[in-house]
């Protein structure tokens, strides 16, 4: 059972969800890619994320085979490009994503990151849509904590239902302040490339280590240890069947205290503001 992180309207969303950064850019590698999400789907791993950036809307379309019939299963995410966020823009992109996703709502749609388009006019645009149907709630993506109190001081800013930012354990900076400040107002934080990135963070010793305690592998630590606090949400990319069962059983395991002093002695929590890791 993968367990669930509640957003501020009281909906329920798996603490594992899919991320599709890359997937649809490879005709050879469709099928594949087909199968890894509906399986995911089908362990409980109903939140899917994508963009109109991923393929310029290749991950959206394959998407759109995946849910076919199954719609209302899956907690559907989708984010517009900064410069699409004008008034104009957010309209024109949301329904193109829409068209391409096969569906007529989105269950969340995120501003990818900050452009020049001002966040006020952004955001009326987002309620535009929310009022419309054509999405549920939305959010945000790569804002700092600057970002976010900016954000909410709009008079529709506390309609805010999350914000994705990377974070694993070698990119822990959001915990010296943005993490916290996030729990406080009961927003959470969705993890893209919790699993790192170019295998790095997959090859680390600590990580090793408190896996083999578990019986598991050093992805799966890396998952159970974004998920340890609650108020997160992770959203690993899983290219094989072998990912997908791998991440859902992750929600399973348990680190004790000893497995993750372990873990901060390799990769240490940030003592300090950083400026926001982003890809």
């Amino acid at each position: 059972m993968i367990p669930q992180i509640t957003l501020k309207d009281g909906t329920p969303v798996p603490a594992i969800g899919q991320g599709t950064w890359n997937v649809g850019d490879a005709r050879s590698n469709a099928a594949a890619e087909r199968a890894a999400l509906r399986a995911g789907i089908d362990h409980g791993l109903t939140l899917i994320d994508t963009a109109e950036m991923y393929g310029e809307g290749k991950s959206e379309r394959l998407i759109a085979e995946v849910i076919a019939g199954q719609r209302d299963r899956v907690f559907l995410v989708s984010k517009v490009y900064p410069h699409n966020a004008s008034a104009a823009g957010v309209a024109r992109s949301c329904a193109a994503s829409l068209k391409r996703l096969g569906t007529d709502y989105l269950d969340l749609y995120l501003l990818h990151w900050r452009g020049s388009h001002p966040l006020a006019e952004t955001i009326a645009a987002f309620e535009r849509l929310r009022a419309a149907g054509h999405i549920r709630r939305w959010g945000v993506s790569n804002f700092d904590t600057d970002d976010m109190t900016e954000l909410l001081a709009l008079p529709e800013g506390g309609h805010c239902a999350t914000n994705q930012v990377l974070y694993h354990p070698d990119a822990r900076g959001i915990e010296f302040d943005l993490l916290p400040w996030c729990r406080s107002l009961g927003m959470p934080v969705m993890a893209y490339s919790p699993l790192g990135q170019a295998g790095r963070l997959l090859r680390s010793p600590a990580l090793a280590a408190v896996a083999q305690r578990h019986g598991a592998t050093a992805a799966q630590i890396a998952l159970a240890w974004c998920l340890r606090q609650g108020n997160v949400i992770a959203i690993p990319k899983a290219a094989t069947l072998d990912h997908v069962r791998d991440n859902a059983a992750a929600a399973a395991i348990v680190l004790s205290d000893s497995d993750l002093a372990a873990i901060d002695a390799a990769h240490p929590p940030p003592r300090r503001k950083q400026p926001l890791a982003m890809l």
